[in-house]
């Protein structure tokens, strides 16, 4: 950043009044700024040399020429969202409003290692740009969520349960060394929470995005603010314990975990232990859909013990809204249901008056959604845009 975009009321001050997009005459920026009006000229003139900000139909007139009017311009600059999950990993090109240019979704193996996984992510990253007519030069910040604690600090993962060889692994460093911008690396479930706010719940300040896929996990928002915890594992509830579950084992090396009993495997192995044939969740999804009873109760009862889990979080966190996404929630409103079953009944009514308990709005498109929002909200806050302003 430049001296000129540091200073206050320097283009960098006046690009955080625009860039939510609110069309503003250069009257009202001098109000909000306290700067003349010759001085915000001029910057806004440095601001449309830029692309950043551009006009916008003029503003109503109290007599004369009607005022112009200035905007975001959010096809000036491009992010990068990438979600990779256990089995998958998915990528989208954004502009700097969060909408979706182009995206790409492959099944990976996570178990595969860092850098076969990390070199898709690039190579697609780089094909979807072109695909856009755009080039890297238009590219200024990528997010990525990963299925695992990430240390916020450094965007590593720090000893990941189901992600062999990724611990402490750099990956914005590995990524910076293909893409050459800033790299943001969070928990996938705390981006999912970003992505499923910005689509559906844009001034709910206290809400919850529950994962359930190959795993389980919470993405929490408090007072407005996404909560990591001090070691980044705000939100695992996966593996806290559930009364019914007690003797049942978890890779995690205890028994009884949520996970180990609700997750899309957990749920596959239950049935096939009980003659219904599921080898994953994928499995349990299809049969939920054919309306098999024996896949439908075993769902009902998974949700139930969500709820049995989320219980807890309603008086401890008292969310507004739980948003219930991941790949399990293909089946509908059988997990939804058993996820009310209990909340609903056991939490107290204070609690529940006015707590929704919803399907993701944003479904698949949540993580790849969330991690551009990383990006953007860097890219913008911290003065990326503005070099040799």
């Amino acid at each position: 950043m430049t001296e000129t975009s540091a200073a206050p009321g320097g283009v960098g001050e006046l690009f955080h009044l625009l860039r939510d997009g609110v069309p503003r005459t250069r009257a009202e920026l001098s109000k909000a700024t306290g700067l003349a009006r010759s001085t915000i000229a001029a910057r806004v003139d440095e601001l449309m040399r830029t692309g950043l900000i551009t006009p916008v139909a003029d503003a109503a007139s109290t007599g004369g020429r009607p005022p112009s009017q200035f905007a975001l311009n959010p096809q000036a600059r491009l992010v990068i969202g990438a979600d990779i999950g256990a089995s998958h990993a998915a990528i989208a090109v954004t502009d700097l409003s969060g909408a979706i240019l182009a995206q790409r979704e492959e099944s990976i193996d996570i178990r595969q290692g860092p850098v076969p996984v990390l070199t898709w992510v690039a190579e697609a990253a780089m094909g979807l740009l072109a695909e856009t007519g755009r080039d890297a030069a238009d590219l200024v910040a990528m997010g990525i969520g990963v299925p695992g604690p990430v240390e916020h600090s450094t965007g590593q993962p720090v000893n990941p349960p189901i992600m062999p060889g990724w611990d402490r692994f750099d990956i914005p460093s590995w990524m910076q060394q293909h893409l050459q911008v800033p790299v943001l690396v969070d928990n996938d479930v705390n981006v999912m929470v970003l992505g499923e706010r910005a689509t559906a719940w844009p001034t709910t300040d206290n809400m919850m995005f529950v994962k359930v896929a190959t795993g389980i996990g919470a993405g929490v928002i408090s007072a407005g603010e996404l909560q990591r915890g001090a070691q980044g594992v705000a939100g695992d509830i996966g593996h806290v314990r559930v009364a019914r579950g007690a003797d049942v084992p978890c890779p995690c090396g205890n028994r009884g975990c949520l996970e180990a009993l609700a997750s899309g495997p957990a749920i596959a192995r239950g049935l096939t232990a009980a003659g219904v044939p599921a080898a994953d969740g994928d499995d349990v999804v299809d049969l939920v859909k054919h309306g098999n009873i024996d896949a439908i109760q075993a769902v009902r009862q998974a949700g139930r013990d969500i709820g049995e889990v989320l219980t807890a979080c309603v008086s401890l966190m008292n969310p507004s809204v739980i948003a219930i996404g991941g790949s399990m929630a293909r089946v509908g409103e059988h997990l939804i249901a058993g996820v009310r079953e209990v909340v609903y009944t056991r939490s107290t009514p204070l609690a529940t008056e006015h707590l929704s308990i919803v399907q993701s709005s944003a479904a698949e498109r949540a993580a790849v959604r969330g991690a551009s929002g990383l990006a953007i909200d860097h890219a913008l806050s911290h003065g990326a845009l503005f070099a040799g302003v």
